[in-house]
């Protein structure tokens, strides 16, 4: 039997936007089943991480508007407990990636009614008034992975990673070995990479 004592303690930070986090967000619902492991959840944000790049038009209207479901997340954190993280993200990242609805100011509303929120948190969507907060969290994954990567950033007892970019999200225990395998990878010191080509995009369930 594992005690608490023994359980891995990690950290997942996500934009609700990234298809890519919603995979691994995925796979590491898959993890805490087959792993002594506890995983709580933490904004950083696309917004954030591309501002002042020279981007396509197509991709920076998408991060102009992507800076909406990340702060209604992180003002419903301030306000309601980190409780409500993982369902709000779990509310949004469904519609917007399984679902295909990139209405994200829809994507906002129903989802604050699913999990029984105020619909009074959607105004923080068109406001900088927790962009503090957001930049903050932000910032935590960064300085544990460098600016160089994107989200998802994974956290676990002192060993940090971007990634997995994984795709579909591995089940039972492939999901176990590909977490023993990443945080042991990720583990050695002065190791930094392993990489090939996507030839195909998110498979969602």
């Amino acid at each position: 039997m594992t005690t608490d004592n023994e359980r891995m303690r990690a950290e997942m930070w996500f934009d609700p936007t990234c298809p890519w986090a919603w995979m691994t967000s995925r796979w590491l619902m898959e993890v805490e089943k087959v792993r002594p492991v506890d995983v709580t959840w933490s904004v950083m944000s696309l917004a954030v991480l591309n501002e002042g790049r020279d981007l396509p038009e197509d991709y920076r209207d998408l991060m102009d508007r992507a800076w909406g479901p990340v702060r209604v997340i992180t003002a419903a954190r301030q306000q309601h407990g980190d409780e409500v993280v993982k369902k709000l993200y779990d509310a949004m990242g469904t519609r917007i990636h399984p679902g295909g609805n990139k209405d994200f100011p829809q994507v906002i509303e129903e989802s604050l009614a699913e999990v029984g929120l105020p619909a009074e948190l959607a105004r923080y969507a068109t406001t900088d008034e927790v962009d503090d907060a957001l930049r903050a969290s932000h910032q935590r994954a960064i300085d544990l992975v460098g600016d160089d990567v994107g989200t998802p950033v994974v956290s676990v007892q002192g060993v940090s990673f971007f990634g997995p970019v994984v795709t579909p999200a591995p089940k039972g225990e492939v999901a176990g070995r590909l977490w023993d395998g990443a945080v042991l990878v990720a583990g050695v010191p002065g190791f930094y990479e392993l990489k090939r080509s996507r030839d195909e995009g998110p498979k969602f369930d």
